[in-house]
């Protein structure tokens, strides 16, 4: 197989929420400490209702993800560039 290895997170990557839930969601990490990177979110995430679908999360919001579900795992993050 010809996968690239998954890098180590680092300031200015985007990554994508892997989680079925997440439907697509992109974050930027912005900061690094221990054991968490400080993420920006870079694309608005949809949430389907029965009527159709609404934004509920606007690009720019930060949040705090543990390192170690930057992994392409289920619940992970897959690594999708550098900003």
């Amino acid at each position: 197989m010809n996968e690239t290895p998954t890098p180590v997170p680092a300031v200015g990557q985007v990554w994508q929420d892997n989680d079925p839930r997440g439907y697509g969601r992109r974050v930027r990490i912005v900061a690094i400490d221990d054991t968490h990177a400080t993420v920006e979110l870079v694309t608005t995430r949809q949430v389907p209702t029965l009527t159709g679908s609404r934004a509920t999360a606007k690009p720019g919001r930060r949040t705090r993800i543990r390192l170690d579900r930057f992994r392409p795992t289920s619940t992970g993050y897959r690594y999708v560039t550098t900003a």
